[in-house]
């Protein structure tokens, strides 16, 4: 964050000054939301939630070092206190947060949005601060990482070290920002219309990446139609000076060219695309490798990354490189030594005895299960240990996909039947619901498999076959909905397989309707 006065940050935000004795003091760290976090010169963020109250917290907060606190009413200490009367819906959170029945914590949030907002166009005034937006339907943690190493050489990079994309999220990474900033990359997610648009108000992009429109939220939109059209707000929000970056291979993402004044770089395995991958090939790892061709050039590129999906992402990746000054020979070293910096993303690991986990549980949904499906199998097909001779055994333990509405029974007997398909060896479904139940009988119905495919009610009994059948070199994937927690199962198979890889920091953000402000 830029350093600001609390004199300052009240006039911004439309707030009052409480228990302050000083006007001038001045923010000169970050806006953080957790109290455990807290360094001197930093500004806490009270932000009522679910089960916590940040305002709880605001005097620890201060006796940790910080200046003072964003709060939605007074607290004992230093603090901007801002009214829930005194906020405008239009200048902040699009979201309904089902706890807040008073309005504090949209107030603390718009508050939040309105500081992030008054940083961003302070330091992109200097002319020195690129914006980068990210969406799509998945992949856009994975674009992110990628994007915050291409874009390395070219300047100080802020990215969020998760999934930080949300109206919390969002502006707290905004504001991690500051005058030695050259790239500011965010992610944009959507639960329903206007919320992407919301998003673009409080850090307005530069570069707009669109990177597919699928099935992800369909029960909150709708239909894939609706989810493209909330996607493609990201580059409704572009000036004319600005670059849209859209996926040629996806005709809901390519159809977004219309919808921009900005100018359109295309990035794909399609002839058309501007940026292009050529010859795509997977190696034992399902590690992409293929030519890179921009501008009429071609260089290599070896992904140090799992699965045929990261093309896409890369390819993006390096459309902004090179459109902010980067070098396609740079963007090809930089691609290829990028490996995964988020947590429980095709999180790939090899225990002693040969046995690899994918833990890539952090989300699915049918399109990224599909992706990670495909990954596991080109890995068993390699052999033992990367060999040419014999398949390994392989392994899906899956958990339920959420937010699919009245298509989820539907997706879920899909997602059992590909596995068949696919010839994957052993699937254990988790869960009790009706999605998990069609995920297995899918499976079931789709081959002759008898006891290939498991049904079991939870983790616990999850852990209890694998404890007892898994063997040596066999492949293991560990994928479903953040909700579901089967990243307790890919920890357990190989401790330690959750930690993050370099670049990472910091915990992941909580949905605003939990636990928020602690």
């Amino acid at each position: 964050m830029i350093e600001m006065t609390l004199r300052e940050i009240a006039e911004i935000v439309g707030g009052t000054l409480h228990d302050v004795p000083d006007p001038a003091v001045t923010v000169t760290g970050a806006v953080e939301f957790d109290s455990r976090r807290i360094n001197s010169g930093d500004l806490f963020l009270a932000l009522p939630g679910a089960r916590v109250d940040g305002h709880d917290y605001a005097a620890g907060a201060v006796a940790a070092g910080a200046v003072a606190v964003l709060a939605a009413r007074p607290v004992g200490v230093p603090a901007v206190v801002v009214s829930p009367a005194g906020q405008q819906a239009d200048g902040g959170s699009a979201y309904v947060l089902a706890h807040d029945t008073d309005g504090s914590a949209a107030a603390v949030l718009t508050a939040l949005a309105k500081l992030a907002r008054a940083s961003v166009d302070r330091l992109a005034a200097s002319g020195e601060l690129t914006v980068v937006g990210v969406t799509g339907s998945s992949g856009k943690t994975s674009t992110k990482d990628l994007l915050a190493k291409v874009l390395a050489p070219l300047g100080t990079v802020v990215a969020p070290p998760e999934s930080f994309n949300n109206e919390l999220g969002f502006p707290w990474t905004a504001l991690r920002a500051d005058a030695g900033t050259r790239f500011l990359v965010l992610e944009l997610s959507a639960r329903g219309p206007g919320h992407i648009k919301a998003l673009t108000e409080i850090a307005p992009p530069s570069i707009a990446v669109v990177l597919n429109v699928g099935t992800a939220h369909l029960g909150e939109f709708g239909s894939r139609e609706a989810i493209a059209q909330a996607k493609g707000e990201l580059v409704e929000a572009l000036a004319p000076s600005g670059v849209a970056v859209l996926n040629a291979d996806d005709p809901n993402v390519a159809a977004m060219a219309t919808r921009t004044v900005g100018r359109v770089v295309t990035a794909g395995q399609s002839q058309s695309a501007d940026v292009r991958a050529l010859d795509v090939q997977l190696d034992e790892s399902a590690r992409a490798r293929f030519t890179l061709r921009a501008n009429g050039s071609e260089v290599p590129v070896h992904l140090s990354v799992h699965g045929e999906h990261q093309v896409a992402n890369a390819l993006s990746a390096a459309a902004v490189a090179l459109e902010c000054g980067a070098d396609l020979e740079t963007v090809a070293r930089s691609l290829s030594s990028a490996r995964a910096a988020s947590k429980h993303r095709m999180d790939v690991r090899t225990r002693p005895d040969g046995v690899t986990i994918v833990n890539d549980s952090y989300n699915a949904n049918p399109d990224s299960v599909r992706a990670a499906l495909k990954a596991l199998v080109t890995m068993a097909r390699a052999g033992a240990h990367g060999g040419p001779g014999g398949k390994r055994r392989s392994w899906a333990v899956l958990g339920e996909m959420a937010e699919l509405g009245a298509d989820s029974v539907v997706e879920h007997d899909r997602i059992g039947r590909l596995a068949v398909r696919l010839d994957v060896d052993r699937l254990i479904v988790v869960g009790t619901g009706r999605p998990s139940h069609a995920l297995h009988q899918g499976a079931v119905m789709e081959g002759s498999w008898g006891e290939e495919s498991i049904l079991v009610p939870d983790i616990a009994a999850a852990l209890e076959v694998l404890d007892e059948e898994l063997a040596a070199d066999d492949v293991v994937l560990v994928k479903a909905s953040n909700s579901v927690g089967l990243w307790a199962v890919a920890e357990h198979l190989a401790p330690g397989i959750a930690a993050p890889g370099a670049g990472t920091e910091g915990s992941e953000v909580p949905p605003v309707d939990t636990e928020a402000g602690r």
